[in-house]
């Protein structure tokens, strides 16, 4: 195997963007692993570069550009192949600058190292003659005319609503890769909002199935892996395309088990789910009784998908992290309307109050956007005032980038963005009010906790803490040495730099 690819000796890969793309990312470098080939360890070492890019605002474009301009003038010999959502939706754009080889959608990128492997080595047929046997991409892109010429590298970008694939394989954070992998377990997303470039450029919502999630869990788990995020494009949909999501039983070692019966502990009564309920809460289910995973953490879901049996089970399993992520972008009634979010602010009001209900301790974030178009200064204050009445701890907070294609790229009344830079800050500053009066709470306490890294003294040159993080999502600097991917018990002593100081409980 080596030696058939050995024209292509090494490979890396740059992610852009969301946890969703760096997940893609893992799945890409699995790929080529499968093959043989070695990963470099940067982007001037390595023969084929892989830039993973994402779309969702312009500066996420010009960042992609900008490491193409980098890596083309750094290993200028570099075969650079561009691929995820920015080149879904503008591969003519990738494609002309320099230093590009190929130029590889979302809705090829399931076969992306045997399409690099294929083109380096020549071994089937010419680049044209490749690039001709894929339809453009044409709903997005500007350029009228989106014909390839035999001068121009080739591209491999189709329909995405036609593609089907899902590749998953855990992202393991290159600082703490030893503690927290993170598994992508749902593609696309079949919501329309009016800013969102999403959609388009990775298709209609699709799911790992519950077999393939089980046996990539079990597999983390006995490599030694304690806590595992799941996540997704839009992860509350999980299951609603699978015939596994409205099944009664699965199959563990060939013998049928229910899907929602729960191991003895997890406070959660045993009995069969209803078809409207075997959605993310029987995976979370599944995943409780069919694994030894000691700490499962779900990432950002919607706030219509929280439903009252979801909140239950998070809030009553000890296996289950107490964090809810849950997408707000406004506390207008009118901006939600023209964002086509399909809830209302009272709506998502009740959500989070039952969740802090549920969960007294747990962390709770937000993902708010400013700026939107026709945002007046009473919608950003309904916002503001929202924001200022719920219980988060933490806040995640965008300014709105139009999106070519996209209804709110074309709609009047642009909000400058002196204003919307203005009303970003008012946001982020009463984050980080939120987000410190949460940390005071904890002074003084007992909380679980994670080894992640060690740290060390800058002015001694040695290992004198050790980085963690909380069950609800705190940051920690834990006084003393301790391996990283422990559970422990930390008493905490203040706070500094935006962490939580803490020694080991007695």
């Amino acid at each position: 195997m080596r030696c058939y690819y050995s024209t292509v000796a090494n490979f890396y890969v740059q992610n852009f963007g969301c946890r969703a793309t760096q997940a893609d990312g893992a799945a890409i470098e699995r790929q080529f692993q499968e093959r043989g080939l070695d990963r470099a360890t940067s982007a001037v070492e390595a023969e084929v570069v892989i830039l993973n890019t994402c779309t969702v605002t312009s500066a996420a474009d010009q960042d992609a550009r900008s490491a193409i301009r980098r890596v083309h003038r750094e290993n200028p010999g570099a075969q650079i192949i561009v691929t995820g959502c920015y080149a879904q939706r503008a591969p003519q754009e990738l494609a002309a600058l320099p230093g590009v080889a190929q130029v590889i959608g979302n809705s090829h990128k399931h076969q992306l190292a045997e399409i690099a492997v294929r083109e380096s080595t020549h071994s089937y047929v010419s680049k044209s003659a490749i690039a001709q046997t894929f339809v453009p991409l044409t709903r997005l892109t500007a350029a009228k005319d989106t014909g390839l010429t035999r001068n121009q590298h080739p591209i491999f970008v189709s329909d995405i609503f036609a593609h089907t694939e899902l590749i998953a394989a855990p992202v393991f954070d290159a600082a703490n890769e030893r503690t927290r992998p993170n598994l992508k377990v749902q593609d696309g997303c079949d919501n329309r909002c009016s800013f969102c470039v999403i959609p388009f450029v990775r298709g209609q919502s699709r799911s790992l199935s519950l077999d393939r999630v089980l046996q990539e869990v079990n597999s983390l788990v006995a490599a030694g892996y304690r806590e595992l995020v799941i996540s997704g494009i839009n992860l509350g949909r999980w299951g609603r395309d699978l015939d596994e999501g409205v099944r009664d039983e699965v199959s563990e070692g060939g013998r049928p088990v229910r899907g929602n019966e729960h191991a003895a502990g997890n406070g959660v009564s045993s009995r069969t789910a209803t078809l409207d309920e075997k959605r993310l809460r029987h995976l979370i289910c599944a995943i409780l009784d069919h694994t030894a995973l000691e700490k499962l953490r779900i990432s950002s879901v919607e706030p219509m998908d929280w439903s009252e049996d979801l909140i239950r089970l998070v809030a009553a399993s000890p296996r289950i992290a107490k964090h809810a992520h849950v997408p707000m972008q406004s506390g207008s009634d009118a901006v939600l309307r023209r964002m086509h979010r399909k809830y209302r602010p009272w709506h998502y009001r009740e959500k989070i109050e039952k969740i802090r209900s549920a969960m007294p301790t747990a962390a709770i974030g937000a993902d708010v956007m400013v700026g939107f178009p026709g945002e007046t200064a009473a919608e950003f204050e309904e916002t503001r005032r929202l924001i200022e009445d719920l219980p988060f701890t933490y806040l995640h907070v965008f300014t709105f980038s139009a999106r070519p294609g996209t209804p709110a790229a074309d709609m009047g009344s642009q909000v400058p963005q002196q204003v919307a830079r203005q009303r970003s800050r008012m946001l982020r500053d009463l984050g980080e009010q939120k987000k410190m009066a949460f940390m005071q709470s904890f002074v003084g306490k007992s909380v679980a906790a994670i080894t992640l890294a060690r740290e060390m003294d800058p002015v001694l040159g040695k290992n004198c803490e050790t980085e963690a993080l909380t069950d609800n999502y705190l940051k920690m600097r834990l006084c003393g040495q301790y391996q990283p991917n422990r559970w422990v018990r930390a008493r905490v002593e203040g706070i500094e730099d935006g962490a939580l100081i803490a020694c080991l409980a007695d």
